[in-house]
């Protein structure tokens, strides 16, 4: 039987900066039967530059008037309104869990005391925030958007190095203790890594899930994914191919001005997907081939067992002209009809009756 999928409702910046909508965000991932609900902390002064560019989706969603920085810095949220979301979690039952985008705020989620950290696509070249986060000792799910396999293994070094505290951070430090049996224990109990497609809808012949076998062969760490496109059809498929944890962006309403709405789910979408999520782990099983017990009771309905053709009489030769095989099941089974060819009958039978052994 496949473990239960940690299922992640990404509500990210799609709280719109409102405290209230964050809080029905809260709301609708609970409903919904989510194992946790993550927003984004950081502070646009620590994460862009004035003159960075918006993302291609990013100017489709909300135009090219106002600069990225402008955009985000009116989607922070500041360390009192966290301290109100993650009391709002403990009420409606779900995890809250934040992704940090700066060191101040890994700090700030640190002392939130939350059960894990999760690390963006972007921040997966970001030695310092890598580095800060193991530091914490606080378990990682590190996303892999736009990344290569040899990138993916410079962050785990990063992280195994931050969570062994081996000494002075450098690139050969960090190989080390990648590459050292401590290092490879450490990643196994503390890192989820998850595949993901970096872009807003992500095109599903660009997805590849079958990275998910790859990354898990490579690393030898949990395996999920990050979906971005349009739909519930993807994520659940990731876990039937094994994804131990599903992150998915979802609205209030797609039709909300911001970044990241048109690209979620929507309330009814999110229960779909976790719903079929529940049902894919049921259906998985434990990967033995034998009847099931609802089979075993359809056994005798549709299987067929060895009757006569024609009335037999005592003493007569079975042949494939007097033999056949019809329902029920539970008498000789139709494998045995050539046994039978050429015995004789040991008393009569009726046309439509069994055969007796």
């Amino acid at each position: 039987m496949k473990a239960r999928t940690y299922i992640i409702a990404e509500a990210g910046v799609n709280h719109n900066g409102s405290v209230e909508m964050a809080k029905r965000l809260i709301e609708t991932a609970a409903d919904a039967g989510a194992d946790a609900v993550k927003f984004q902390t950081f502070r646009a002064d620590k994460l862009v530059s004035r003159t960075a560019p918006k993302a291609e989706y990013q100017v489709r969603q909300t135009g090219a008037e106002e600069s990225q920085h402008e955009m985000i810095r009116k989607l922070e949220l500041d360390e009192e309104t966290h301290l109100t979301l993650v009391e709002h979690c403990r009420l409606c039952g779900i995890q809250f869990l934040s992704t940090p985008f700066d060191l101040e705020s890994v700090g700030q989620l640190t002392r939130l005391d939350l059960p894990c950290i999760k690390i963006s696509s972007g921040d997966i070249t970001n030695a310092r925030l890598l580095l800060k986060v193991a530091q914490t000792g606080k378990p990682a799910i590190l996303s892999s958007g736009m990344s290569t396999l040899g990138e993916i293994e410079d962050a785990l070094g990063v992280l195994a190095f931050g969570y062994l505290n081996s000494g002075e951070p450098c690139g050969a430090a960090f190989s080390t203790a990648y590459r050292s049996p401590e290092g490879h224990a450490v990643l196994q109990q503390k890192v989820t890594l998850l595949h993901c497609t970096t872009e807003y809808p992500a095109p599903f012949e660009e997805i590849n899930l079958r990275v998910l076998d790859t990354l898990s062969r490579a690393f030898d760490v949990p395996v999920g994914y990050s979906d971005h496109t349009e739909g519930v059809a993807v994520p659940i498929a990731a876990v039937a191919r094994g994804a131990v944890m599903i992150e998915k962006h979802f609205t209030l309403d797609r039709s909300l001005p911001g970044p990241d709405h048109k690209a979620s789910l929507v309330p009814d979408e999110l229960r779909e997907m976790v719903q079929s999520i529940r049902q894919v782990e049921l259906a998985l099983g434990r990967g033995v081939k034998m009847p099931s017990v609802r089979e075993v009771s359809n056994m005798t309905v549709a299987r067929k067992s060895l009757v006569a053709a024609c009335d037999i009489a005592a003493g007569d030769l079975f042949t494939a002209e007097n033999l056949t095989s019809k329902r029920p099941g539970g008498g000789i089974s139709p494998m045995r009809f050539w046994d039978l060819l050429g015995r004789p009958a040991g008393r009569s039978y009726a046309a439509d009756e069994a055969i007796e052994p």
